[in-house]
């Protein structure tokens, strides 16, 4: 079995060895760039990871889990874009480096590099494109979810948790599946793979609204402080509303409501009205929910504990755990 350490290098070095040799380079040079820049690669690799469990060789399905890798990254393009973000991964987003214009017409051909490579797939194509393509619709209602939030008042934490399960988690959950069906795992298994990849996906998820407001920004890879500075319907802002008292709720509102501040100001305001309610320990409560609902999904997977074993050490990875 491959260790998540040896898949990372694996991916890294597919992806840094793609040729781009179409013309012109300035439309693929911000593709390169994207992908050059990094990060977890978490969905390949729990794609190769979840595959692994039934075949030896997951070097077989590696275009096909570089194709998630490349449409997680599209996403990004335009994510960036729309939030006006000027750092990924401590790097200058591309709407930055380049131009918006370029950011969209480089993100639409990586959607289009992503089925592509999602068509090298060896065997059980239609069943690979049929989950991908569903899942990129889920992924898109997410989004317009997220954007209709912005202007809502009255956004509930069970609305926010579906948002976020189609924004983010449906793609980790396709990553599982998908490494399952590749290898004709049997269905049951393949399903029970699915639900733990969408509930770490949550987890994740809601770790990250954590980060934004609490992580350490070198750690982090942007600025911290970001939801906080554009009002975005988190599940901290989301629950601040519901616990706080007239005094908070009066403050909060204030912060919320203005159009010109201090940044560095409302992001500590904000920061310590979540504290003050206790924000911070509903959000690492829910986060932990998540994490054991994967776990159950992840023991259900009819294979000996030692055979699930890396994964099992890699969800833990990847949500910072201990175990």
């Amino acid at each position: 079995m491959y260790t998540s350490d040896e898949l990372l290098d694996i991916v890294n070095n597919y992806l840094d060895e793609l040729p781009y040799t179409r013309q012109p380079q300035s439309l693929y040079e911000p593709i390169r760039y994207a992908l050059s820049l990094g990060g977890k690669r978490i969905r390949p690799i729990l794609m190769l990871l979840s595959y692994n469990l039934y075949k030896e060789n997951p070097a077989d399905i590696l275009p096909t889990a570089c194709a998630l890798e490349t449409y997680h990254n599209y996403t990004l393009l335009h994510d960036d874009l729309m939030d006006n973000a000027p750092i990924r991964r401590g790097k200058p987003t591309v709407h930055i480096k380049w131009n918006p214009n370029l950011a969209i017409l480089s993100g639409d051909s990586m959607l289009v590099l992503a089925y592509e490579r999602l068509a090298q797939s060896p065997y059980r194509l239609h069943e690979i494109l049929h989950l991908f393509t569903e899942t990129a619709l889920e992924i898109g209602e997410g989004q317009q979810y997220d954007m209709e939030f912005e202007s809502r008042e009255d956004v509930t934490e069970a609305e926010y948790i579906e948002m976020i399960r189609l924004k983010t988690s449906v793609l980790l959950a396709c990553a599982t599946k998908m490494g399952a069906i590749l290898a004709d795992a049997p269905e049951e298994d393949a399903e029970n793979l699915y639900k733990f990849g969408e509930q770490i996906g949550l987890a994740f998820q809601l770790q990250d609204d954590y980060l934004d407001v609490y992580g350490d920004p070198k750690v982090f890879g942007k600025k911290i402080g970001g939801d906080i500075i554009s009002n975005k319907k988190t599940y901290m802002l989301i629950n601040a509303f519901n616990r706080a008292n007239e005094t908070q709720l009066r403050e909060l509102k204030d912060w919320i409501g203005r159009t010109e501040f201090d940044a560095g100001e409302k992001v500590a305001a904000v920061t310590a009205l979540y504290n003050d309610m206790g924000i911070d320990r509903l959000a690492q409560e829910k986060i932990d929910f998540f994490f054991e609902q994967s776990r159950k999904y992840l023991d259900a997977v009819n294979l000996p504990s030692g055979r699930k074993a890396e994964l099992t050490a890699y969800s833990a990875r990847i949500m910072k755990r201990r175990k």
